[in-house]
């Protein structure tokens, strides 16, 4: 999982941070900003807490209307973010134009149905008038990592907005450039003046913006040590978080699926952002009988990935999100042969600028290989044998993760099985790869975190849900 870690508290309040970028394609640097103090980042959490007074009893028409300015805001400026985002992180050009989409249909989605999902609930009481309301808490702090600069920014504010919150984005040091573009929306679309705002500080401040009584509940999506640090600090401040973690999702090949079909969707789930995502599938579960038949059709298609210039929309592979990234990545590749996998193609670093690293398939992956027992996060496939049914699903759940997950078979009642009652991970999908969308549930188990986002089940996260019984 992308890095958005809390570190022990070293900044004094006056120390005011820089940021630079680099090109991952190129290594290259790229702009620099400069950040807020620690003073100025409390300062500005207050100033949005003073904004939730009125935001809060805006009417859910207008917040809405101003979430599909957002939306169009969005798609308004979609070149320009994408190059932000290709810049900073490598991303595709085709891929940031995607996400860009995306985060518009979520302003779009939750303008759409915020007041439904958050209408008070009627409850029978022995007579008496009773029902469930739904009312804002306060604003809420973001902790966001940099692999989908915008969608995992939008995907929390969207609902946190339109439930009636303010919020405050503490982003990954990487993109401060997305950072300061995703509050430039909400500005352009007319949000009232401190409803949202970007800080640009270093994770050692974290801590002191937690404690403050200006913030009422934090959200990270980030390293299982970064949700560590951030549920003891949130805890002890006796406030809610919402913890999306690391994964390893497990896909399942069974000994009835289309074996040629399997791969492209084994290949699709691992190259996905260019395997940095939590969602990505990382281990690929394949009954005995078809192991070497799923080996040869999925090296075949993870081929197809070639590297080359993220700007081109040829393109299928970009570099990592930085040298050391990658690094790290081959590092974990190398542990792994060493422990006796076999690789089927890639694990070489190319002689290039750049974080650069190709498609990798890595087979007879065991216990105690960092391909098996962590989160590899960049294009690198790990294929696990079983022995049946049940021994695929045995491997699956014995990981610490549980985000996401995958079954592939011709027997759709088979698979539905399995998905829904089996495997323990958050999400699970048959025949297809695991994604995000504001109308479904997203988030994890085991050490993939804790709470949801997305869907009416996310927008309740940062409320407070109250009990009301009117007596004559």
């Amino acid at each position: 999982m992308a890095e958005s870690s809390l570190s022990d508290r070293r900044s004094s309040a006056s120390a005011r941070p820089r940021f630079e970028t680099i090109d991952p394609s190129t290594g290259k640097p790229g702009r620099q900003y400069e950040g807020h103090t620690v003073a100025e980042a409390v300062e500005i959490a207050r100033q949005a807490r003073k904004a939730f007074e009125s935001w809060r009893s805006m009417s859910f028409a207008d917040r809405a209307g101003l979430m599909h300015e957002a939306a169009r805001v969005l798609r308004r400026r979609k070149e320009e973010f994408a190059e932000i985002m290709t810049a900073e992180m490598g991303k595709l050009i085709a891929d940031g134009r995607a996400e860009i989409e995306k985060c518009a249909f979520n302003c779009d989605y939750f303008a759409d149905n915020a007041e439904t999902f958050l209408s008070r609930r009627p409850v029978d009481f022995e007579g008496h008038k009773a029902f469930v309301t739904f009312n804002p808490i306060g604003t809420v702090l973001a902790i966001m990592p940099w692999n989908f600069p915008f969608w995992q920014v939008f995907r929390f504010a969207a609902p946190t907005l339109m439930a009636g919150n303010t919020a405050v984005l503490k982003h990954a040091s990487n993109v401060p450039g997305s950072a300061l573009a995703i509050e430039s929306v909400f500005r352009d679309a007319g949000f009232p003046e401190h409803v949202f705002r970007t800080l640009l500080i270093p994770s050692a401040s974290v801590q002191t913006l937690i404690e403050d009584p200006a913030i009422a509940a934090v959200t990270l999506t980030g390293s299982v040590e970064a949700g560590r640090r951030v549920a003891s600090a949130a805890g002890a401040a006796l406030k809610k978080s919402v913890l999306e973690l690391g994964g390893s999702d497990a896909y399942l090949v069974l000994e009835d699926a289309d074996v040629a079909a399997a791969a492209k969707v084994c290949a699709t789930a691992r190259m996905v952002n260019g395997g940095q995502s939590c969602i990505a599938g990382k281990r690929f579960i394949v009954v005995r009988s078809v192991r070497e038949a799923l080996e040869r059709s999925l090296t075949s298609e993870m081929e197809r990935y070639a590297m080359g210039d993220p700007r081109s929309t040829d393109t299928k592979l970009g570099p990592m999100e930085s040298v050391k990234a990658r690094d790290q990545i081959h590092d974990q590749v190398r542990r792994s042969l060493d422990k006796g996998a076999r690789l089927l193609t890639g694990g070489q670093i190319p002689d290039r600028p750049g974080a650069w690293y190709p498609p990798t398939i890595l087979t007879n992956v065991q216990p105690g290989m960092p391909a098996y027992d962590d989160e590899v996060f960049g294009p690198v496939a790990a294929i696990i044998e079983a022995e049946d049914e049940d021994d695929a699903i045995r491997i699956a759940n014995g990981s610490a993760f549980g985000l996401g997950s995958g079954v592939l078979t011709r027997d759709l009642a088979r698979g539905e099985r399995i998905a829904a009652d089996a495997l323990e991970a958050g999400m699970s999908f048959v025949n297809g790869n695991v994604r995000s969308d504001p109308r479904m549930p997203f988030g994890g188990v085991k050490h993939s975190g804790y709470g949801r986002e997305c869907s009416d089940l996310g927008i309740h996260e940062f409320v407070n849900i109250k009990s009301v019984v009117v007596f004559p």
